[in-house]
C-alpha cells in the first residue's frame, strides 16, 4: 500500500502540492544565495521545484532549465529571485508557459508587473519561501530575518529527497 503524500499550505492558494520554477542567474545559484536557498528549501518541503538560470548547466547534480518555456506544461508556480528590472518578461513567459501564480520574493515585486499579473489573469503572492522553513531549536536561526519575518506564518516540516 502506497503512502500518501502529506500535503502544507504556505499561503491562500499555494501548497507543496504545486511545481514550482526558481527563477535565478548563475551567480544566485553557484555562491548559495537566495534562488538556491529558496529551490533547496521547497526541495526539503517535499516539492517538485526546477531551477532555471540561462547561463548554468548543472547545480547539485540537478539539471538547470534556460527559460520557463522549456518547462511548459510542467510547472504551476514560478518562484523568481532577480530584481524586476532583471526580467522584463516574466509575465509574458509565465502566460506562454500556462502558469497562472506568480510567488514574488522580497524585492521582486513591482507595481508594474502587478498590474500586468492581472491583466493576464495570474496570481500574485509575496514573502518569502524561507519563512515557512521549521528551523532548529539550537541554531543560529536568530540572525536570519526570514525567521523573524515569519515567525507566525505557517510551517513546513523538511524531508529528505
Amino acid at each position: 500500500m502506497a503512502r500518501e503524500k502529506t500535503i502544507f499550505s504556505f499561503l491562500e492558494g499555494l501548497t507543496t502540492k504545486d511545481t514550482f520554477a526558481v527563477l535565478g542567474n548563475a551567480q544566485k545559484f553557484k555562491t548559495h544565495k537566495h534562488a538556491w536557498k529558496a529551490w533547496r528549501a521547497l526541495k526539503e518541503f517535499g516539492c517538485l521545484a526546477y531551477p532555471v538560470a540561462e547561463d548554468l548547466q548543472r547545480i547539485d547534480g540537478s539539471k538547470v532549465y534556460s527559460g520557463v518555456q522549456e518547462l511548459k506544461d510542467k510547472i504551476t508556480v514560478i518562484v523568481p529571485c532577480l530584481l524586476p528590472e532583471e526580467m522584463p518578461s516574466l509575465v509574458t513567459e509565465a502566460s506562454f508557459a500556462g502558469v497562472k501564480k506568480i510567488w514574488f520574493q522580497e524585492r521582486t515585486w513591482s507595481q508594474d508587473v502587478q498590474e500586468e499579473c492581472e491583466k493576464m489573469g495570474i496570481q500574485v503572492f509575496r514573502g518569502c519561501v524561507l519563512r515557512h522553513k521549521k528551523y532548529p531549536a539550537l541554531s543560529l536561526c536568530y540572525l536570519n530575518p526570514c525567521y523573524w519575518h515569519g515567525l507566525r506564518d505557517s510551517k513546513v516540516p523538511s524531508k529528505r529527497y
